[in-house]
């Protein structure tokens, strides 16, 4: 929502224009005129008797005027009363009454004339009124009695006085009588009844009077009534009555409605024109009337109507003519109506249609003065002048009286005087003065040389030219210095001299002449005219949704002339933001927070700038929890059910969407609120199901997106009759806890779910299937009971029903359980192993007779342990594992077995009791399998072309091992893998001299163990053969020279130097020195050239961003052969650098992307010598 204000609005325009006509018509104060009245008191003007009596009287002319005074239609001799002064250079009287007089004695109509050479000007007939504030008149007050249900008036009867007192009725303690449909105050002051109630019974009903002008309070005697019920009254009759005739009271009975004012069926109303006019009805009856206003023949005024006191007053505001008419009020309720009507008849005092204005005249020209005042009756006209009517007034040949018309003709200086037009008729009077002034004047500009005018662009602006001339001169604008005269559809001429533009641009910005001239002369005048950019919210604040206790901020950016200074004003429901340091205003935002419910509401940016106005405004709305329900109700209770009611309670501005209601179990549970159903948020009563012989306790809690209200006070509490219980316990079983007895358990009834006092549990069973008798028992308290003696595992039917001291529930349904369990008597024969792998074993077995279990068959159970390994042939730690197979299998699998290995099992059958005998143990092995890798790989005594390797045996052989095979490849020094060569080892065999090897040479080694299986996981290494001496002898030479290692150091400061000077370049942009002589000397003819699009673009140092490429030590091909090794160099490529060995050593592995790391493990992992160095460059 945005609005847009500026001065220059079409309200202003007309406001600025009005008063320039005003000021168009004014004679400067330098030139001479006649008197005219300025400031008068009011026609009917009421004093403070206790103060100074003021009657105001002032008035302009030249030469000034002087002032003198009638009273009652006399002259005012104001000398010889020492009260009365004049304010100097004035016509104000002052009355001094404070020392000692009587407001009273200057009671009157007192009239004011100011007079000069030219004139004279007249006042308004003031009439002169002290206000008065009388006391009550002593009176015996008799108490009210009245029989409820009968209509009551206290009457108030004030003293009259001057102005007429407000009425009101309050108590002893200062505290307003309330007042409804039933009781209200009339418009003479009266207080209505519309039907007592018992409750209207006091002692102190008084009517209070407030004179305004005195600013006093009169109080009238308090009133006493006393209202009495149909039962209070039927018991007084026959406490006073001795014989057996008793009637009684009537009882309380309706009746129709009747009017207690106005009286009769119709009445007239007189109001005058302008005037508030005001009906009213009061109806009396039971139940309350309801009163209707309707207008006979027509509609009630719109936006002038309104209903007061309960709709018993119609009040309509400014009225006319129109609105007189036949008024009817109708008071009804359900037993009838009555109605009255109300003849209103609308007059009017004089009003203006056409009041004389001053008219100035050059001598020989012509004018009128025109008089024009209507009302109801017409009134009559008049002329005065200079306060002398004018049948007998001086002649004077210019003039001309027609009726309401004076015609002036030829007019000399001698023609100039003050006019006066009375227009009255009985209901009141108007007069003004209207001075003709024969004066011959060349023209004069009014209005400020140079004015500067600014305005918002696309509004309307006015330029003012205000002058006087006699004869009256003819204005003529111009714009700039050399402009042509104005005119055209672009433009305003106003009859004032204003110019206006209707919607001024930014070329409207300049200087504008303005031109006056007449017979006499000729003037000029110039004003500058500033076109503005309107000022706008570009950025408004949006609608805000937040919950109590956030945080929430209103943006508002504006846009503005940067000629003016705007401010940022916020508002809160268009008035001031609260003083409260949660409100923090920024440059563009409002941010409130902690919001709390109060901050609810609409907020209000404001723009203002010396010209113009924007807003924009957003609603805050504060959501929370919903307050608790109230005025909880139970209605309609019955044993099993009831009727809860309630009044939801504030929704925070965020919909109730539910209901919870909860309950309480007083009798049991006092403080223990439980769930006990939920409606819909619509829903303000519900039915609730009741148990027996509880004492309920009833709260509502009202839920919407926010979250829970706090809980509803509880409601009043209700105890249901107690009865037999509906239901029996859940949960039944029959379980033995011994093999010789049987338990029996159930879930006890909830507390309310007894129903009654006393209740307890008939626990009732027999054995199954052998034709035995219920035997029964009464148990109370407890949840389970113990029948011992019992046969061991055996079924049994269960029953288990509630009962209280009314009765039995109903029959309860059978249970079957067991009595108790014993260990299983057999174990499973037939035990069988078939072996599938060297780790995987299946066990078969016969089940066990189900009569041998003497319980629930969980399953059967292997125990299994190793017993040596066929390899090592030495006994180890006997540790049994454990498989369990649930249900009636009768086979099973072993997995995780060591291959080569000797084994033993037995099963055993499983109940809820425990296990059985074991079967006898059953002895298998399990073949051979794959070895582990050897244990280590060592690799030492390097020459220039040998290595000797040594190594361990596998630590799980798992069989026989019959061959060691060793791999091996040259790596050359761009890490790339040679030809791959495989040697087969005797397993007897724990070392090898590897001989023809080359000299300065690294090799990568692959060594795992074989069995009958097959061949195992691998061990890896690499080691290095030394190089040939006198190679190294002539290197060492050169290495150790003193020229040499300063060589070098000078060749890595150098590059240190580089690296330096490239990274502070890089740091600048990346240019090169000639791309910064390019840019200070560039041609302006050549542009740049992107790479891009194909021109040129600044140098780069690009290349210098590329990583360095890294050497790789795989083949071309990446991978080795399976046939020819078991590893695959892939796996040694996934992310992994290195493993464990089993038994414990470091392993290195190659990458297949990159290798960073120096090889570890047991190959040389020195750093390089110098020699070394070198010779990776050959």
């Amino acid at each position: 929502m945005m609005t847009k204000k500026t001065i220059s609005a079409s309200r202003a325009s007309l406001i600025l224009f009005l008063c320039q006509m005003i000021t168009a018509l004014e004679v400067p104060l330098d030139l001479s005129q006649p008197p005219t009245i300025t400031q008068q008191s009011p026609k009917d003007y009421i004093v403070d008797p206790r103060e100074n009596i003021v009657i105001q009287c002032e008035a302009k002319g030249k030469p000034p005027p002087s002032f003198s005074w009638t009273r009652n239609g006399t002259h005012f001799d104001i000398d010889k009363d020492a009260r009365v002064t004049v304010k100097p250079n004035s016509g104000t009287l002052v009355i001094n009454i404070m020392n000692g007089g009587k407001a009273e004695a200057y009671e009157g109509v007192y009239q004011c004339t100011a007079r000069n050479e030219r004139g004279a000007a007249i006042s308004n007939n003031i009439v002169i009124r002290p206000s008065r504030s009388p006391l009550w008149t002593k009176e015996k007050v008799e108490p009210k009695h009245v029989r409820e249900g009968d209509p009551l008036v206290l009457h108030c009867s004030p003293p009259v006085g001057l102005p007429p007192p407000i009425i009101f009725w309050m108590d002893n303690s200062f505290q307003r009588l309330p007042q409804n449909e039933r009781v209200s105050q009339g418009l003479n002051g009266d207080l209505y009844f519309s039907n007592v109630k018992p409750e209207d019974t006091r002692e102190d009903y008084i009517c209070y009077a407030r004179f305004n002008h005195t600013q006093t309070i009169q109080q009238k005697q308090p009133i006493s009534v006393k209202v009495f019920s149909m039962d209070s009254l039927n018991e007084t009759i026959s406490a006073n009555l001795s014989d057996t005739g008793f009637y009684g009271a009537k009882p309380l009975t309706e009746r129709r409605p009747t009017l207690l004012t106005p009286v009769g069926s119709t009445s007239n109303k007189v109001e005058l024109r302008g005037n508030v006019l005001l009906l009213e009805c009061i109806a009396e009856g039971l139940p309350t009337p309801v009163i209707r206003w309707i207008k006979e023949g027509g509609e009630l005024p719109i936006n002038r109507t309104f209903f007061e006191n309960f709709k018993k007053t119609l009040k309509i505001i400014e009225v006319s003519e129109a609105d007189s008419g036949k008024y009817k009020c109708v008071a009804r309720n359900p037993l009838g109506s009555t109605h009255h009507t109300i003849t209103v008849t609308v007059k009017a005092a004089p009003y203006w249609i056409t009041a004389p204005r001053n008219l100035v005249l050059s001598p020989g020209e012509d004018g009128t003065l025109i008089c024009r005042a209507n009302g109801n009756p017409k009134p009559n006209i008049s002329w005065l002048t200079n306060g002398v009517p004018i049948a007998i007034a001086p002649e004077d040949p210019s003039r001309k009286v027609d009726g309401d018309t004076i015609i002036f003709s030829d007019v000399q200086e001698r023609s100039s005087a003050v006019y006066q037009c009375n227009a009255s008729n009985e209901y009141g009077y108007l007069l003004a003065n209207a001075f003709v002034n024969v004066l011959a004047e060349p023209p004069r500009i009014l209005t400020p040389a140079n004015k500067l005018y600014q305005i918002i662009a696309n509004n309307p602006a006015l330029l003012d030219c205000a002058f006087f001339g006699s004869p009256v001169p003819e204005i003529e604008w111009f714009k700039g210095v050399k402009g042509s005269i104005l005119h055209g559809d672009l433009y305003v001429f106003h009859d004032n001299g204003t110019l206006e533009i209707p919607v001024a641009q930014k070329d409207s910005t300049g200087t504008y002449t303005c031109v006056a001239r007449n017979k006499l002369g000729k003037v000029q005048n110039e004003v500058h005219l500033e076109v503005k950019d309107p000022t706008m919210i570009i950025k408004q604040p949006e609608y805000k949704i937040i919950q109590k206790g956030g945080q929430v901020s209103f943006e508002c950016t504006i846009k503005h002339d940067r000629t003016l200074m705007p401010t940022i004003t916020w508002l809160k429901d268009n008035g001031e933001l609260p003083v409260d340091e949660r409100f923090i205003i920024h440059k563009d935002s409002l941010a409130i927070m902690n919001v709390t419910d109060k901050d609810d509401g609409t907020y209000t940016c404001v723009a203002n700038t010396t010209l113009d106005s924007v807003s924009a405004s957003a609603v805050l709305t504060v959501v929370d929890r919903p307050d608790p329900p109230f005025d909880l109700e139970l209605t309609d209770q019955l044993e099993r059910s009831i009727q809860l009611s309630w009044i939801p309670g504030y929704d925070n501005n965020s919909p109730i969407t539910n209901f919870v209601i909860e309950y309480e179990d007083g009798m049991r549970e006092p403080g223990v609120w439980h769930y006990q159903t939920e409606v819909h948020g619509t829903q303000t009563t519900v039915q609730l199901k009741l148990s027996p012989y509880v004492n309920y306790s009833f709260r509502v809690i009202a839920v919407n997106e926010i979250g829970r209200s706090q809980p509803s006070e509880a409601s009043e509490q209700y105890l249901t009759k107690a009865a037999k219980p509906d239901e029996n316990p859940s949960g039944v079983q029959g379980i033995g806890s011994e093999p010789d007895n049987l338990v029996i358990i159930w879930e006890p009834l909830k507390g309310f779910q007894s129903n009654g006092p006393g209740l307890q549990y008939k626990v009732s069973w027999r054995q199954k299937d052998v034709g035995d008798e219920w035997t029964s028992v009464i148990v109370a308290n407890v949840s389970k009971y113990i029948v011992s003696g019992t046969p061991t595992f055996v079924p049994y039917e269960i029953k288990v029903q509630a009962l209280n001291d009314l009765g039995y529930a109903p029959e309860p349904a059978e249970v079957i359980g067991h009595s108790g369990e014993d260990l299983p008597m057999v174990a499973p024969g037939n035990v069988q192993v078939h072996i599938v792998n060297s780790t995987l074993a299946k066990v078969h077995w016969d089940p066990v007779p189900l009569k041998t279990v003497r319980g629930h068959l969980q399953g059967y159970r292997i125990y299994y342990w190793k017993v040596q390994s066929l390899s090592k042939r030495r006994r180890r730690h006997v540790e049994k594992k454990i498989l369990t197979f649930s249900g009636n299998k009768t086979h099973g699998m072993l997995p995780g077995l060591e291959p080569y290995s000797s084994y033993k099992l037995n099963v055993r059958v499983v109940n809820g009791k425990g296990e059985g005998p074991a079967s006898p143990d059953k002895l298998f092995k399990t073949p051979e399998g794959v070895p582990s890798s050897p244990s280590f790989l060592k690799i030492s005594n390097p020459t220039l072309d040998s290595l000797t390797l040594e190594w361990g045996p596998p630590t799980h052989p798992n069989g026989v091992l019959i061959a060691y095979t060793l791999k091996f490849q040259p790596i050359n020094s761009t890490h790339e893998l040679g030809p791959l060569i495989e040697i087969r080892i005797p397993a007897n065999e724990t070392s090898l001299i590897l001989s023809n090897l080359n000299y300065s040479t690294r090799y990568k080694f692959y060594f795992y163990a074989q069995t009958s299986v097959g061949s195992g996981s691998q061990i890896t290494e690499e080691a290095v053969t030394i190089m040939d001496e006198a190679m190294a002898s002539r290197q060492v030479d050169i290495a150790t020279q003193g020229w040499f290692i300063g060589l070098m150091c000078a060749v890595a400061l150098l590059i240190l130097i580089l690296l330096i000077v490239c990274f502070i370049r890089r740091n600048k942009g990346g240019k090169y020195p000639v791309k910064e002589k390019e840019d200070a000397h560039a041609d302006p003819e050549i542009q740049p050239m992107k790479e891009d699009d194909g021109t040129f673009g600044e140098y780069s140092d690009a290349e210098d961003h590329k990583p360095l490429k890294k050497g790789s030590r795989t083949p071309s091909d990446r991978t080795v052969k399976k046939e020819d090794s078991d590893d695959s160099l892939v796996d040694y490529g996934e992310g992994v650098n290195g493993q464990f060995n089993e038994d414990g050593s470091f392993i290195g592995q190659y990458s297949g992307k990159k290798e960073k790391e120096p090889a570890e493990g047991n190959e040389s992992s020195e750093a390089p010598s110098p020699v070394n160095a070198m010779n990776s460059f050959v």
